[in-house]
């Protein structure tokens, strides 16, 4: 099938979602290692509405093409590109350069939707070697949930200490992180506690296999009720999932809540309120406070092997239109989701 000779995409300048512009511009060829890929579906993070408002730091009022998560089909194929051919259905790493390792700065500045235009369009062209292959059974909208979300939470419970089963893993909230954070903790034998402020979203994790669930309206000092399920001992790893979870000062709860010698996960924008780190409570309890920055390409094809072993399906909570996108970060924005929010971008 030719290819258009223009495509459709989002910019921002960072004036506010509400200023979403749709463009028409020219489709470039891919360069000798690149591929172009035509992209079927993009999920949303709250990272995308920072960056349509101007607060993401580095890309404050720069005119950009947002959003990170993608999940498409390989139209054209670079000269010097190999192991990918046309066809492959793939998804980009969040970083595009992250392969393996540590991340440095220079790497962190090519994550998508950022410094780097992103992937809210119909066609990209990426390099190859960011790529990652999307499990077979999973569709182009299940897909596009694993860059950021799944990735992030699979780094946190499975990356340089992975968790033991028979763990006790809380995730704080019911957003993308979190949820596959309770998912991946689950496929690997931890005993699960969520909390969230709607028994309604509890219910839904519950159907998951989450074995404890605790509204923190309904028990506001929900630290004091995860020590009581685990008898006292406290958790050993704690997923803060930090854009507006649980209140202000989470982080203070956590380190009550966690285990002597145990690891809280902080992971996305620190909750409204927020004084900070706290160092003692975190000294006295050797407690490992762990930032962590999505993931590697190499961290996202092992996170596939143990989806596709334990045949998990993410949890989209409901799916947009490409033309609905501003709709679709009204809705992000509410935060009524449980799981993830998608766009459909390709009609076939």
């Amino acid at each position: 099938m030719p290819l258009p000779h223009t495509i459709r995409q989002y910019y921002t300048q960072g004036d506010g979602w509400l200023n979403l512009k749709l463009q028409e511009v020219p489709l470039q060829k891919p360069r000798a290692s690149e591929v172009t890929l035509k992209v079927h579906a993009v999920s949303l993070q709250y990272r995308d509405l920072m960056v349509s408002n101007g607060r993401l730091p580095g890309s404050e009022n720069k005119k950009c093409i947002p959003g990170s998560d993608a999940a498409g089909e390989i139209v054209a194929v670079g000269d010097d590109v190999k192991g990918w051919k046309i066809g492959d259905r793939v998804c980009p790493n969040f970083t595009l350069d992250h392969i393996h390792g540590d991340i440095t700065g220079k790497i962190k500045n090519t994550g998508l939707g950022g410094r780097t235009d992103g992937v809210l369009r119909e066609y990209v062209n990426l390099p190859a070697h960011s790529l990652v292959r999307i499990p077979e059974y999973l569709s182009y909208e299940e897909g596009s949930s694993l860059p950021c979300a799944a990735l992030t939470a699979y780094n946190a419970l499975l990356g340089p200490v992975p968790l033991k089963g028979g763990d006790y893993v809380v995730v704080l909230g019911t957003g993308g992180v979190s949820v596959f954070g309770a998912q991946i903790a689950l496929a690997s034998g931890a005993i699960v506690i969520a909390t969230s402020s709607s028994d309604e979203k509890l219910e839904v994790v519950k159907k998951l296999g989450v074995q404890h669930v605790i509204n923190y309206n309904k028990t506001p000092n929900w630290e004091d009720e995860v020590l009581r399920i685990t008898g006292g001992t406290g958790a050993d790893h704690i997923i803060e999932a930090r854009s507006r979870v649980g209140g202000s000062n989470t982080i203070l709860k956590s380190t009550k809540a966690v285990k002597y010698s145990g690891f809280i996960h902080l992971i996305g924008i620190v909750s409204g309120g927020d004084s900070g780190l706290p160092i003692l409570a975190a000294t006295n309890k050797a407690i490992t406070l762990r930032g962590i920055l999505i993931g590697s390409v190499k961290q996202f094809e092992d996170m596939n092997r143990l989806l596709s072993a334990r045949q998990i399906h993410p949890v989209i909570d409901k799916v947009f239109t490409f033309e609905q996108l501003i709709d679709a970060y009204s809705y992000l924005e509410s935060q009524k989701h449980v799981g993830k929010i998608v766009i459909k971008v390709s009609k076939n």
